[in-house]
């Protein structure tokens, strides 16, 4: 009888990408995957494509080095956990064969090279499995050599392309002279709006109702106007505001933008250009990162145990688990918060940025920190939360639910709440206000002692109508209701209770 491996349930997927290759290692944890390693390597493949599609020895030689330092890691991994792919560079490659004859010997694995529909619809699993929507969504991907553009919706790619240029491709092709200058700007714009023009008819008839980017490109954009004090959704307008910037830096030697990584630097210029192209031609309002794309496609492709389930559930569900919070009791706060939320959203227009999946998921995970310690454990949930990856949560809807596992009890951080991006400041308050509200009400841990109450507002007046009798009946309670208005007066918010 064979012995079970002790790594049977770590998995890791490499990327054989045109511009990076990356190596993602995860090990399945209470129904989620954890990420235990990430590994990058700029090797820029694309590049040594000549014009007859021939790779330079001297890419392939990049790409083998880096090759041999993913080996090492893969050693422990059983090889039915293990999945390699390859994309644009070596789909075009006319000499592929060469370089993945050396490729699989170090790393003694297949190397499968996907289709760019395979990819394109890949890319589209990853980003269902790591972010939550029920709409149709248009998602971009661009790569070094190849953009994939899909739209779909759940689980289900419904029209994908794949389309041939790439940020590697176009540096060489438009800004090889290294300059950022205005001319060479349009013509990668133009170009990019042929590519795309292409696809257009179909895709803008197909339509969609949120657009998702997932990509190194689409991250940049979003880290500089986080960085430089703006919302995070990326419009045409903030886009154009980048160029802007980048051309006043002349040449890309000397790039310099807030919220820039270095490491992102070389590739910008032609990814921004590609991606103002697809804004325009078609006439993409605002788009979002999503948490995943090819990597996790692949991955998620190898745990059928986690397909097709409700990705932000999955989410929170993993983190009780692996948090040892009382789901009874988490549960019972999430039901309080949710009634009090639906007697409220006449007056208070909780919906927005799904505020009240926002709020049942702050519910169940404000014990997030017990397992640390009583004292501050909604400070340790709260670091938890904004250090997690999160699936099935925006970057805002993540500070949205830290925010409010962090004020769910004693003093009330009006510097947290005020943090928010995406989200509305007034929103989070409202949120909080009713969570803690919830929490307390459900402080004695049992179903049958939950009061019944009625929950009004005026303007931003709570007023929280308690069953006659109950409170003097219920010392404890009573008190910590008359503590929690002094929290809230403290905070600048009128609770009344009567």
């Amino acid at each position: 009888m064979s012995e079970t491996s002790p790594h049977s349930d770590i998995y890791a997927v490499i990327d054989l990408g045109s511009n990076s290759f990356h190596m993602l290692m995860v090990k399945v944890v209470g129904g989620s995957v954890q990420v235990i390693g990430r590994v990058k390597r700029k090797v820029r493949l694309a590049a040594g494509l000549n014009d007859n599609l021939v790779l330079s020895r001297k890419a392939m030689k990049r790409g083998w080095e880096c090759l041999a330092l993913f080996a090492e890691r893969l050693q422990d991994i059983p090889a039915s956990n293990i999945r390699i792919v390859g994309t644009a560079t070596l789909r075009l490659a006319q000499n592929v064969k060469t370089f993945l004859k050396e490729a699989e010997i170090i790393l003694g694995q297949k190397v499968q090279v996907i289709s760019g529909a395979d990819e394109a619809r890949i890319i589209y699993l990853g980003v269902a499995h790591t972010s939550n929507c029920d709409s149709n969504r248009l998602v971009i991907d661009i790569g070094g050599a190849s953009t994939e553009v899909v739209v779909g919706r759940g689980f289900t790619p419904e029209l994908l392309a794949s389309l041939n240029m790439g940020c590697v491709t176009y540096l060489e092709r438009y800004f090889g002279d290294g300059e950022l200058s205005e001319q060479n700007f349009n013509q990668a714009i133009s170009a990019a709006a042929q590519q795309v023009d292409t696809i257009c008819a179909d895709f803008l008839a197909k339509g969609w109702q949120i657009a998702v980017g997932a990509s190194g490109t689409v991250q940049a954009m979003q880290e500089i106007l986080v960085a430089q004090g703006k919302d995070e959704v990326i419009t045409l307008g903030k886009l154009e505001d980048i160029m802007q910037q980048a051309m006043a830096c002349g040449p890309i030697s000397q790039l310099s933008i807030i919220g820039l990584a270095q490491e992102r630097k070389q590739v910008f210029a032609s990814g921004l250009a590609i991606l103002i192209a697809l804004f325009r031609q078609l006439h993409i309002h605002g788009m979002t990162l999503s948490g995943g794309a090819l990597r996790e496609g692949v991955l998620y492709s190898m745990l059928p145990q986690l397909q097709h389930s409700d990705v932000r559930n999955r989410t929170v569900s993993s983190l009780m688990v692996r948090y040892f919070i009382d789901q009874r009791h988490a549960e019972r706060v999430a039901e309080m918060a949710v009634e009090l939320a639906a007697q409220l959203q006449s007056s208070w227009d909780l919906q927005k940025f799904e505020g009240h999946s926002m709020l049942r998921s702050g519910a169940l995970l404000h014990e997030l920190g017990l397992l640390i310690e009583y004292k501050n454990h909604h400070h340790h949930g709260a670091y938890i939360i904004n250090h997690s990856d999160l699936p099935g949560f925006t970057r805002a809807q993540q500070q949205l639910v830290m925010a409010l596992v962090y004020n769910h009890r004693a003093d009330i951080s009006r510097e947290v709440i005020s943090r928010q991006t995406m989200t509305s400041v007034l929103l989070t308050v409202r949120l909080t206000r009713i969570l803690r509200l919830a929490v307390i009400l459900s402080m004695r841990r049992r179903h049958e002692v939950l009061p019944e109450v009625k929950i009004t507002t005026k303007a931003e007046t709570l007023t929280l109508h308690m069953p006659a009798n109950w409170l003097e009946q219920h010392p404890l309670m009573r008190a910590e209701l008359e503590q929690e208005v002094q929290y809230q007066q403290q905070a600048g918010w009128l609770l009344l209770i009567k």
